[in-house]
């Protein structure tokens, strides 16, 4: 969640016209404590406003390709959606629960890379980093513990 971004100042500053639609959609992304898959985003859209949900995959792309947004690999096909690094937000690692497909945004000093190593032996240029930890949350092992105790006193 970034409380100090103002997305129509963003939008502007890539070179996006700041359209209604374009606005509401960063806002959802930026005002979420953790990267939403679309199906999230439009549904948390469709409470304040109609808006068809091709225009938002359309709106989505375009956001990732001007980097405002970060798309976020969930494994396979799926993806999640967060606020792209800027003045006002850090880049930091992701978790991906495998077992219920939640994603977390996890404080950017709880993983240190260091890409400079990387980048003295790659012959390419890097621009972005994604990392993302998989595992299984905190809600899904105390559902699992809360089943494994029914089932030991049955």
């Amino acid at each position: 969640m970034c409380y100090q971004c103002n997305y129509a100042h963003l939008l502007e500053n890539s070179g996006l016209g700041s359209t209604p639609n374009r606005l509401k959609v960063l806002e959802v992304i930026g005002n979420n404590n953790y990267p939403l898959n679309p199906r999230e985003i439009i549904d948390i859209l469709s409470r304040s406003t109609d808006i068809n949900r091709v225009t938002v995959y359309r709106i989505l792309d375009l956001l990732v390709e001007k980097k405002l947004v970060n798309r976020i690999s969930s494994g396979g096909r799926s993806f999640h959606y967060g606020l792209a690094p800027n003045e006002h937000h850090q880049p930091h690692p992701h978790f991906y629960c495998r077992q219920c497909g939640s994603m977390e945004c996890l404080n950017p000093e709880s993983l240190h890379l260091d890409i400079k190593p990387l980048n003295r032996t790659f012959p390419g240029f890097i621009d972005n980093v994604e990392v993302r930890l998989d595992g299984i949350c905190k809600n899904c092992l105390k559902n699992e513990e809360i089943k494994s105790n029914s089932k030991a006193s049955l």
